[in-house]
């Protein structure tokens, strides 16, 4: 006899999310090991005293390290699957009925106050520092990722090395390219004048390293 689930019937459940999330999750394993206790002091010269609670600066970032983590690059869809997924909710302890924070609280707050305040550079440093504590980093060598990425740039529209030269309207791509042109770590150890520049991305080198056809990577 073919069965058929009823609607449940009751008023009131027992429901905890840790219950929920696999011991093994790849989130507990970093929740483990995630304190972002100063967080809030480091950002706190960048909020104002006045008006409205903003939305918890822990919970955004616990959101980014989940997008990082899961692939996930669109910020709208993050909120979608934060929303939808038990084990997310569980790491940004937002129980079953916490809000999330509109989409567009990540784009301002990263190229704003999170800029500002290089909160993000201070949290990867401070990874790194409880790694060499730990005996998980040591300094006999080191590798290097030479793996390309192809740039969202546009052949087509790129112009002559030689020729380039920002406008005084140029994108926050393009200026801060410019201001760490003298930066050896970033590329100026090479004094070689890039055959094409992609004015949208000059960040982005023009190769034909695959031995087919050249690309901006």
């Amino acid at each position: 006899m073919m069965g058929c689930q009823a609607a449940p019937a009751q008023l009131f459940y027992d429901f905890s999310l840790d219950d929920h999330v696999p011991t093994d999750h790849l989130l507990r394993g970093i929740d483990r090991h995630l304190h972002l206790d100063s967080v809030r002091a480091q950002l706190k010269p960048f909020y104002s005293t006045t008006g409205r609670p903003s939305v918890d600066p822990e919970l955004m970032m616990r959101m980014l390290i989940i997008g990082y983590c899961m692939g996930i690059r669109s910020e709208r869809r993050l909120c979608e699957e934060v929303h939808l997924n038990l084990a997310y909710r569980w790491f940004c302890r937002l129980g079953l009925d916490g809000k999330i924070p509109d989409h567009s609280s990540f784009s301002k707050n990263r190229h704003g106050r999170f800029r500002r305040s290089d909160i993000l550079s201070h949290m990867f440093e401070t990874v790194v520092e409880r790694c060499l504590a730990r005996g998980l980093v040591g300094t006999e060598g080191f590798a290097v990722d030479a793996s390309l990425i192809a740039a969202d740039a546009n052949k087509q529209r790129s112009v002559p090395g030689a020729e380039w030269a920002a406008k005084d309207e140029a994108s926050r791509s393009v200026r801060e390219y410019l201001s760490v042109l003298d930066d050896a770590a970033f590329g100026a150890a090479s004094p070689v004048t890039p055959k094409f520049i992609s004015p949208s991305d000059p960040a982005a080198q023009w190769t034909g390293a695959h031995k087919g056809h050249a690309f901006f990577a």
